[in-house]
């Protein structure tokens, strides 16, 4: 498979070049190369970190921008950033009010923002994280906390940036992150898998005419496979489970994300929206937000991801607070 690359063992290195290139609003820590950071940080704020491996863009180093995340650091592919990028970044994140790190509940990830946690409380930074438990196909319901954050984590980064920028200290930061993830849910869907590119060929297959379901953001294999027939058949799937996870008590006001998993042409994730919409209005819900394009990919995986978050008043005014993530086309 032919990639868009130099040299496959130095694919982050050139990522972060090119992007602090096209991105000048942001800038590769002079501590850590691992590091993105805001060029101008906002003094006396809360400063927002998340991290995670590369491939995912515009997750994670795309949501560092103003009302949304101060710094992130950056892994090798589907790898998490040493504890020591971790510390880096939220030493750069730091003005003098605290630090939140919300970042995806993986294993390599959870040990090593708790052992940054220590190194900069050490150095008397204080630092509260959240872990993102949006996918439902890691873990059953009784077991959230054993969930992975995927792309629904867009809504935690986006409030609780929201939040901090109104001037919200540490403490309510982290509550306000933690409800957005309460009240989030995520399902993904695969067609095709994805190449790593120091590997050059995919880790496994799927059968032409069927789904992964519940496909993993790394390419793990989904929960189970489904005969492929439609988008709107695939949309009812993920509706059903998300709806069924969820288990409301009556109409809710929700924001629904559909993004493209790398490979997915533009138009595809329309077209499954507006069946994934169909489905949730037909249970009776509205849907006052929503965001469809690529948000949070797996390299060149060819499928979506499908995030709900049941909005209240409040979450749903800071959703719409100002902010700009710097790796999201705006125009």
């Amino acid at each position: 498979m032919q990639r868009f690359v130099n040299d496959p063992d130095h694919v982050v290195e050139d990522l972060l070049a090119g992007y602090v290139k096209a991105h000048p609003e942001t800038a590769i820590s002079t501590r850590n190369p691992r590091v993105l950071a805001l060029a101008d940080p906002v003094p006396g704020k809360v400063g927002l970190v998340t991290g995670g491996g590369s491939g995912h863009e515009p997750a994670f180093l795309g949501y560092v921008g103003p009302g949304l995340l101060d710094a992130a650091a950056v892994g090798e592919v589907f790898a998490s950033p040493p504890a020591k990028v971790f510390y880096d970044a939220f030493v750069e994140a730091d003005q003098g009010a605290g630090v939140a790190c919300l970042f995806g509940n993986y294993a390599g990830d959870n040990m090593n923002v708790k052992m940054a946690v220590d190194m900069a409380e050490d150095d008397g930074i204080v630092v509260k994280y959240v872990v993102a438990t949006d996918d439902l196909a890691s873990a059953p319901a009784d077991a959230v906390s054993r969930r992975h954050g995927i792309a629904g984590g867009f809504f935690m980064w986006k409030i609780a940036g929201a939040a901090a920028a109104e001037g919200a200290d540490l403490d309510r930061v982290v509550a306000v992150a933690q409800d957005v993830v309460d009240r989030t849910r995520s399902l993904c869907v695969g067609l095709e898998p994805l190449t790593i590119p120091a590997v050059g060929q995919p880790g496994f297959s799927i059968t032409p005419g069927t789904m992964e379901v519940g496909i993993g953001h790394h390419g793990e294999n989904g929960i189970r496979t489904e005969t492929y027939t439609s988008a709107a058949d695939a949309a009812a799937i993920i509706v059903e489970a998300v709806l069924q996870d969820f288990a409301f008590s009556g109409p809710r006001r929700l924001a629904v994300m559909v993004s493209g998993l790398g490979a997915t042409p533009a138009m595809e994730p329309y077209i499954v929206y507006g069946a994934v919409a169909s489905e949730l209005e037909a249970h009776g819900h509205a849907i006052v937000e929503s965001y469809v394009g690529d948000f949070v990919t797996s390299l060149d995986m060819n499928g979506v991801s499908v995030s709900v978050i049941d909005l209240d008043e409040n979450l749903h005014r800071l959703l719409k607070a100002p902010g700009r993530a710097v790796g999201l086309p705006t125009y």
